[in-house]
């Protein structure tokens, strides 16, 4: 390549690694990059890749070293070049005025104190052929690889890359790429550019070896992975092996990798290797609310518990710690099993106690159910549940009031957020649907529900955030008198209108409040980052409940505003202050204050 003379820079690096004689120590050395009609942007990349200009911090402080460094430069700057479609350039590289390719290694100056970078980048090329054979049905090539589109050696990678999965994705494991030809036609700045590819055999899947220092058993692995022993190889079929495996929670480490020789039989065998994560976790959450006082939250996780790769969970929760109402809490089980059905299938026990205790009731919960949970992707799921629940209520409609269901709680959850914790863009659905049966006296109905929020940036980068939620719920059946009032609404606090004292509207019963059996809540913020830890956010939430299973005309309903501030507590999510008052209706007053970790919602 001109300018980069190789036969100099190949002698020089030579004689360099025989030198025995130590050169005096570098005075500051002074650089200057010379590139006439370069791009700022170009300029910049070479200035942060040389190492020349970043000798000082890269500790290069003797005579020797810059030199060294100057002749691998010809060889990183032309390689830049390349990338950006210049194919004829001329680089200089002169030390205290002498070409650097030039000066011996065995007779280093004592002293270099200037280095001068010249750049004739030379004009641009573009491709004349851009041919990628033989290539698999469906094969999508880059853009950018294309006859008359600007030539650079990434467009030539990613071309060849393109062409190899499309292979893999068509069943053809060890496709590779045989050979390149490309030619520079420097007379018309037409750079040609010719990928061979091997396809290699079309392969089915063989066998999965299960290796490495795992307690969980390995028909459980094989079962809850699916591999899909026996079909045309995908590459999307073994990173859905592998997604299957994380989803457990069991594993610090799955690794699937194949065999690099096929079995003589077209069969491929995959070797599976895995490492446990601790087998107990331990976490707490807390939030303060200013009339709720504190809550409490703390979760024990016990992993693989009988070597299936299940997963207990123990949640416990203290509430109204300090707060105007009486201090309530809830004990709650839950045991995943994920190798009792398909792939993407797992079964679950889960057991509550619960006992809530409000201004306007208090109730005693106790509930058990079977249930089983399909995943359709990282994103998507739903679950459905049967089971008992009874309650025993004091509230508005009389004291000592029971209630004995056979409960069917059915739930899909979709979130397609780009955080769970601070989204900027994207939204999130959960939906449920409660189909309940009255035995001993008790009403017969469902309940619905739904919880709707939606992101986006406004193309600012996460800078500016609009954030809006939807909630809605609904108990069609019995009166709300013959309804638990843990399945009723009511509409104020933190996760519903701040501003609003928590649950403090309802509907008015024998001059106390009681739940509605229809909810809709309403809330929108506009979240602004002041620098890269800490927002500003301003909210506006508004909630309406009804004696109907619909809400009507003659609903009540109210509302608050405020303002808020986030520290960004890295993967944690934010640590957010909210400060609000009431705007409209007349369930409170003065100014209410929340503290939490993570986003409103």
């Amino acid at each position: 390549m001109q300018g980069s003379r190789p036969r100099a820079y190949l002698r020089n690096c030579l004689l360099g690694t025989m030198a025995a004689v130590l050169p005096t120590s570098l005075a500051a050395l002074e650089t200057t990059l010379n590139a006439p009609g370069a791009s700022k942007e170009l300029i910049q990349r070479i200035e942060e890749t040389s190492s020349v200009t970043t000798a000082e911090a890269r500790g290069l402080d003797t005579p020797l070293e810059v030199l060294s460094a100057a002749l691998s430069d010809y060889r990183t700057i032309v390689q830049i070049l390349y990338d950006e479609g210049y194919f004829s350039p001329v680089v200089s590289i002169k030390l205290d005025g002498q070409e650097a390719a030039e000066l011996s290694s065995l007779s280093v100056p004592a002293q270099i104190n200037r280095a001068v970078i010249t750049v004739d980048t030379g004009p641009t090329f573009t491709f004349g052929t851009a041919i990628v054979e033989p290539m698999a049905p469906q094969t999508e090539l880059p853009e950018s690889f294309a006859t008359g589109k600007l030539a650079t050696t990434g467009a030539i990678q990613r071309a060849a890359s393109a062409g190899v999965q499309g292979w893999r994705d068509a069943g053809h494991a060890k496709a590779a790429v045989e050979g390149q030809k490309v030619i520079a036609r420097h007379s018309q700045n037409k750079l040609d550019a010719e990928i061979d590819l091997a396809p290699g055999p079309r392969l089915t899947f063989g066998k999965m070896f299960i290796k490495g220092d795992t307690d969980v058993r390995h028909r459980s692995i094989e079962k809850i992975a699916g591999f899909p022993a026996g079909e045309v190889y995908s590459p999307e079929k073994i990173q859905k092996v592998g997604t299957r495996l994380r989803r457990t929670g069991t594993f610090s480490v799955v690794s699937i990798e194949e065999k690099d020789t096929p079995n003589p039989d077209g069969t491929l065998d995959f070797d599976a290797t895995f490492e446990d994560l601790p087998k107990r976790r331990l976490t707490f959450g807390v939030e303060i609310a200013s009339n709720a006082g504190l809550d409490v939250t703390a979760t024990w996780t016990h992993r693989n518990v009988f070597r299936r790769a299940e997963r207990l969970r123990f949640e416990a929760a203290l509430r109204n710690i300090g707060g105007s109402e009486d201090l309530d809490g809830r004990i709650g089980l839950r045991l995943d099993q994920p190798d009792r059905l398909g792939p993407d299938d797992n079964t679950f026990w889960s057991a509550l106690l619960e006992r809530r205790n409000t201004d306007n009731y208090n109730v005693s919960i106790a509930s058990l159910a079977y249930g089983a949970r399909r995943t359709f992707s990282d994103r998507l799921y739903a679950e459905a549940s049967a089971g008992f629940q009874w309650s025993d209520a004091d509230d508005a409609y009389g004291t000592g009031r029971k209630f004995q269901y056979f409960i069917l709680p059915l739930r899909s959850e979709w979130d397609e957020r780009d955080s769970k914790v601070s989204a900027t863009r994207g939204f999130y659905l959960d939906a449920q649907a409660m189909p309940f049966i009255g035995f001993s006296g008790t009403d017969t109905g469902i309940r619905l529900f739904a919880d709707a929020r939606t992101y986006t940036s406004l193309g600012t980068g996460g800078q500016i955030v609009l954030a809006g939620r939807a909630q809605v719920g609904s108990v069609i059946g019995p009166s709300p008198s013959n309804v638990t009032p843990d399945f009723l609404f009511f509409s104020g606090g933190a996760g519903t209108v701040r501003g609003q004292p928590f649950e403090s509207l309802g509907i008015p019963v024998n001059g106390g409040v009681a739940g509605g059996k229809s909810f809709v809540g309403l809330s929108g913020e506009v979240r602004g980052k002041i620098n890269d830890t800490i927002s500003l956010v301003g909210f506006y939430d508004f909630g309406t409940v009804d004696t109907s299973s619909f809400i009507g005309s003659n609903a009540e309903f109210h509302s608050g505003a405020g303002l808020g501030v986030r520290y960004d507590l890295g993967g944690f999510g934010p640590l957010r202050l909210d400060l609000a008052l009431p705007v409209q209706g007349d369930t409170g007053s003065g100014l209410q204050f929340y503290i939490g970790i993570g986003q409103a919602f």
